[in-house]
């Protein structure tokens, strides 16, 4: 709940005056960063294409891969799992807040898509410990900002919980990634 939070007040902090960038243009992004599961840690990696829709807002697919070991509480109980992982392919829409004068934009964003989940594997339990996890569709809020192509953006990962043998798994994880884009025109000034 702490890193729902956080993205929320991260969202709001970032609100300015609209204007962006060039309507009809196309682009691809590219990023690399740090996730943050219950109890946990990993990386990820991400490609969107976009469109600009408009000059202030753009629709796109998602493809992002991160890879983390995160705590499995049960029964009173926390034993952490072996890294693994997870895809995730979303629809996204970004809207910015762009006053015009520079190449700094601040934007937020939501996503909505299916979640592909690693099993689960402990290495307290010996090889054959694994347990299969079903993919889950799911959710992305994300707010931050681009500076010329650059790219620094909190992503919230809504994830629905899965249950092994009565012991439920939290799959949402908060990421932050630095990234980078290539095409999509300039910002208007």
């Amino acid at each position: 709940m702490k890193k729902l939070f956080f993205a929320l007040i991260l969202m709001l902090a970032v609100v300015q005056v609209s204007q962006a960038q060039e309507e009809g243009k196309f682009r691809v992004g590219l990023e690399a960063g740090y996730t943050m599961p219950d109890g946990g840690g990993g990386v990820l990696l991400a490609i969107e294409p976009k469109y600009n829709i408009a000059d202030n807002m753009n629709i796109g697919i998602r493809f992002e891969s991160a890879a983390m070991a995160k705590n499995v509480t049960g029964d009173g109980v926390s034993i952490e799992a072996d890294l693994a992982a997870s895809a995730s392919y979303l629809g996204t829409f970004d809207y910015y807040f762009h006053n015009g004068s520079s190449s700094f934009a601040p934007f937020m964003g939501a996503g909505v898509g299916y979640s592909t989940l690693a099993n689960i594997a402990f290495d307290e339990f010996g090889p054959d410990s694994e347990a299969e996890v079903d993919g889950k569709f799911g959710g992305l809020i994300r707010a931050g900002f681009e500076w010329g192509k650059f790219r620094l953006a909190a992503n919230y990962n809504l994830i629905g919980k899965t249950e092994i043998e009565g012991t439920e798994i939290k799959n949402s994880y908060l990421g932050i990634s630095l990234g980078f884009y290539l095409g999509g025109g300039k910002w208007k000034k």
